[in-house]
């Protein structure tokens, strides 16, 4: 298991652990280039890439300000994509599969989630669009979780207690969900038995996006 990410607290984790900023990745020719290379050295095999980088910036369509914007796409949709094609030989060695990790938002959402929301919508587009487009070589899915308990969504409520047990409520399952909710169902989908999902995206939810509310 090879884990990136721009923090560099995940060691112990994952079997290898390299410190990668995704934006720059995207923005930066010589920065690309220099990973490419260092990849290509590092993991000369894989199977299964899971896209799951995000940035959430929050804002009203006159406050968005364009490098906030711009930092969303480049980390949660067109670094996905780099990434996919740069493994892409990798995986169809292996018969792999591509796991992208979208969001509710990119079915519903909330006011100031402009950025997050197309970048996630988008993402599930390009989700379908490999699966149609890569065929039998890699299998691509995506899973959108609802409220899953991570420091981001933490720090969006504040560190609220209050304000988290009120959304858990919302929930028709009576929890938000957990990291490991999400790992389960990527396993699967990697595995044997998600061999015929191919294009798909999974709500992970806990129900919430079958309430509806009424005054």
């Amino acid at each position: 298991v090879y884990g990136l990410d721009l923090r560099d607290d995940f060691q112990g984790l994952c079997d290898r652990f390299i410190q990668f900023d995704l934006n720059q990745f995207v923005k930066d020719a010589a920065y690309r280039v220099r990973f490419t290379s260092i990849f290509d050295n590092v993991i000369p095999r894989l199977d299964v890439l899971i896209n799951n980088a995000a940035v959430q910036k929050l804002d009203s369509l006159e406050h968005i300000q364009l490098d906030d914007w711009q930092e969303t796409l480049n980390v949660n949709l067109t670094g996905p994509m780099l990434l996919s094609k740069l493994f892409l030989s990798r995986l169809e060695a292996q018969q792999g599969c591509i796991i992208n990790i979208g969001s509710i938002h990119q079915q519903l959402t909330k006011p100031k989630f402009i950025s997050y929301a197309t970048s996630k919508s988008a993402l599930i587009g390009l989700t379908r669009a490999l699966a149609v487009d890569l065929e039998g070589r890699v299998r691509v899915n995506a899973i959108s979780p609802a409220a899953i308990d991570t420091s981001m969504l933490r720090a969006g409520f504040n560190n609220d207690e209050k304000a988290i047990d009120a959304l858990r409520r919302l929930h028709p399952v009576q929890r938000i969900g957990e990291p490991e909710d999400i790992a389960r169902l990527a396993v699967f989908l990697a595995s044997e038995n998600g061999g015929f999902l191919h294009g798909a995206n999974i709500q992970l939810d806990g129900g919430i996006s079958s309430v509806l509310k009424d005054l």
